[in-house]
């Protein structure tokens, strides 16, 4: 099992940008897939993106498709996601996880280790 703390999160304005971090700690973190998830203000869980154990292939949801992008550098142990042009409705915690497998998924059962989230909000 890997730990995750997540961090970046702060109020923002329509429009702009914002890099979330995902720091690991403990794990053979190269060995992990990695996703992006977000939770609304209703509770609600939703998968933003994911990247597969070396970097080689990402996957995203459509509603963040062409504005977030998922990085990672296993040297370092740490993931991020761009975002860009942001919109209210990304308002919501953000939270890492880790999956112990080649490729990213957008199931949230796939995952085994989550972080305890940062707070994105977007004012319009």
């Amino acid at each position: 099992q890997v730990g995750l703390v997540e961090s970046g999160g702060r109020l923002v304005q329509a429009g702009d940008s914002l890099s979330l971090s995902c720091a690991a700690v403990g794990g053979p973190f190269s060995s992990f897939a990695m996703g992006w998830f977000r939770r609304s203000p209703e509770g609600e869980l939703a998968f933003v993106g994911a990247i597969s154990w070396n970097g080689g292939s990402t996957l995203y949801d459509d509603s963040v498709k062409g504005r977030f992008t998922v990085s990672r550098d296993n040297a370092k142990k740490m993931v991020w996601l761009q975002m860009n042009n942001l919109k209210p409705e990304d308002s919501a915690v953000y939270l890492c996880a880790a999956a112990r497998q080649d490729d990213g998924s957008r199931f949230y059962g796939d995952y085994e280790s989550w972080g305890p989230g940062t707070q994105v909000t977007v004012s319009s």
